[in-house]
């Protein structure tokens, strides 16, 4: 799977740990930035994973910043764009069979990193389910 992360710079460590765990699973991983510790904008960096997924040339995107929040907050505003912040496995299983989000929003300072790996796992692994789901997503096109 093609895979974009961004980060800001309250993310850095946590997307950097991400993107090579997706890296060793045989994904291909598109780095959107941030690169460095310096303070930056994290609706920068959430506007370029979502065109990235907007336009096909990534199937997914994953986007930390320190809480989680404002990654979220920012992805949400793109059309067709389906994020969702997410704290444990559960949540990212259902963010992907019910809601077929797009992007996975986390937070670097508030979800430890053995966790963050298993969210992704999981998220990455799950596939939309459909049904009776398609129905409500198509309500929010």
């Amino acid at each position: 799977m093609n895979i974009s992360v961004g980060s800001d710079h309250g993310g850095l460590e946590l997307k950097r740990l991400i993107a090579g765990y997706l890296r060793e699973q045989g994904h291909e991983v598109r780095d959107a930035g941030c690169h460095s510790g310096e303070s930056v904008d994290y609706p920068d960096f959430a506007d370029t994973v979502c065109e990235l997924v907007r336009n096909g040339s990534c199937e997914r995107g994953i986007l930390v910043c320190g809480t989680g929040i404002g990654m979220s907050i920012a992805a949400n505003r793109h059309r067709d764009i389906r994020a969702a912040l997410c704290h444990e496995s559960y949540t990212a299983r259902m963010s992907r069979e019910h809601n077929d989000a797009n992007v996975l929003c986390l937070g670097g300072r508030v979800v430890g990193p053995e966790i963050a790996l298993d969210i992704v796992r999981v998220w990455v692994a799950t596939e939309f389910a459909g049904g009776r789901h398609q129905r409500r997503l198509a309500k929010l096109s």
